[in-house]
């Protein structure tokens, strides 16, 4: 097996050029193997009916001396045959085997048949007719004969392939060069990433589709370059997230062994401990939630429910979290029947209402509406909060972002609620996005179709 793409191009192009060529040929004769069989046929047989005419006007040694004098000698090869087989020739063979005649073919000439001795069914090879003289009858076979210059035509014809397929097969090597040149940038590059080497340019200013994989495959590093940054980001997210809670529950583990702690530091720090590592706990729920929505092995569970109904039963679950801090819902619920998952829904519009109470001043006001056309029914969310700025609305969905990181330790939070949010929506084909101003507040719409297709 031939591993070379260069290699490979060139033996293409040598095996279709030559077996095109003798496809072409036989296919050419095939198609016109009449009209050539005719058009070499029709001279030899004039050539003989002219040299019969000759013997059937003159005396014979007249016609014998007239014919051996002829200029078309140098074509043909002219031989009278007698009865007895004896035969009497003219023209010189140039050195080519005489063809056979038997006396089968002498009796059946002398018998007024012409005979045509075509063995390959394109040309005639010898041409037997009866010659009527003063002697009486005779039987004379004409057959064409290769003139030297016919020879040298065949060898040009020769030379002239064999130097062409050369020429093509030069110029071939170097066109392939040329095509496969963008292929071992692509190969090479490919083995650069492999090793985590993004930053790779290829250059490569081909048109066509060379030049569209090209392009793609700039994409893919791009893309690919990303990931290995968003990845990044994740492991470090990460390990700041869970080192944080690691340390306090650490060091407040150690100060527990002291003998002399009081009852109420001990409880102190053991509120603290299990404060620490319930949000560890939520962290990994949130980690393990997000990798299966990710990884769309959670198959949504489509049921019809009353979206509006839902959403005031999401209020009223985190009553204690907005009631404390007075905080009031203004709603313009439209009674709206929806088919979708409902638990996944359900932490859609916690994780929403919850960041719009997180982030609202004391006193403020939420708003809520619903608003229904044929296909689609639109969520609004709007708070009168500390708002986002332009920049963080295009990260605000990444896992682990806080959109306002000096007041990551007033408001708690891993920064992947919203990362589920998103999506849980994408998982129902709807969409989600945020519209805010610094100091102004943040509304999220969330569009959904009013029926989730099944795929």
């Amino acid at each position: 097996m031939i591993k070379s793409l260069y290699t490979r191009v060139v033996l293409i192009f040598l095996v279709s050029v030559i077996g095109g060529t003798i496809i072409a040929f036989f296919v050419a004769t095939w198609v016109f193997e009449d009209k050539l069989n005719e058009n070499l046929q029709i001279p030899l047989l004039n050539f003989g009916q002219d040299i019969a005419r000759i013997y059937e006007t003159l005396p014979l040694s007249e016609a014998n001396t007239f014919v051996s004098g002829m200029n078309q000698l140098k074509s043909y090869h002219i031989r009278i045959y007698e009865e007895t087989g004896q035969f009497q020739s003219y023209g010189a063979l140039n050195g080519d085997k005489p063809a056979t005649v038997t006396m089968e073919q002498v009796t059946k000439v002398l018998g007024g048949e012409i005979v045509q001795v075509n063995p390959s069914g394109v040309s005639t090879v010898l041409l037997g007719m009866p010659l009527t003289t003063e002697m009486g009858t005779k039987a004379m076979f004409v057959e064409p004969i290769s003139l030297p210059s016919t020879s040298f035509v065949i060898k040009w014809i020769l030379n002239f392939s064999t130097y062409s397929l050369i020429a093509g097969s030069l110029l071939i090597l170097v066109a392939a060069m040329f095509l496969v040149k963008p292929i071992k940038k692509l190969t090479k590059a490919t083995r650069h990433i492999a090793g985590g080497d993004f930053n790779v340019k290829l250059n490569i200013k081909q048109k066509g589709e060379l030049g569209t994989l090209a392009r793609s495959f700039e994409e893919m590093m791009h893309d690919l370059q990303q990931l290995e940054q968003m990845r990044r980001d994740f492991v470090s997210n990460v390990s700041h997230e869970v080192q944080s809670p690691l340390t306090s529950i650490s060091g407040y583990a150690l100060a527990l062994k002291q003998v002399n702690l009081a009852d109420n530091e001990r409880s102190r720090y053991l509120d603290i401990i299990i404060a620490e590592a319930d949000r560890m706990s939520k962290m990994s729920d949130s980690l393990l939630k997000l990798s299966l929505l990710e990884s769309q092995s959670q198959q949504l569970r489509l049921v019809t429910f009353s979206l509006d109904e839902q959403i005031r039963r999401v209020i009223v679950a985190i009553q204690p979290q907005w009631s404390a801090r007075n905080i009031r819902f203004e709603l313009n619920l439209n009674a709206v029947r929806l088919m979708a998952d409902h638990d996944q829904l359900n932490q859609v519009w916690t994780n929403i209402i919850g960041n719009s109470i997180k982030f609202s001043k004391d006193g403020g006001v939420i708003n809520i509406s619903i608003k229904q056309d044929i296909k689609n029914v639109t969520v609004r969310v709007s708070d009168t909060g500390i708002g986002i700025s332009l920049e963080d609305q295009k990260r605000i969905f990444e896992r682990f972002f806080k959109a306002d990181r000096s007041h990551s330790r007033k408001y708690d939070g891993s920064g992947m609620g919203l990362a589920i949010v998103k999506q849980i929506v994408s998982l129902h084909q709807g969409d989600i996005r945020v519209e805010s101003e610094p100091g102004r507040g943040t509304t999220v719409i969330v569009t959904l179709p009013i029926t989730t297709p099944t795929e």
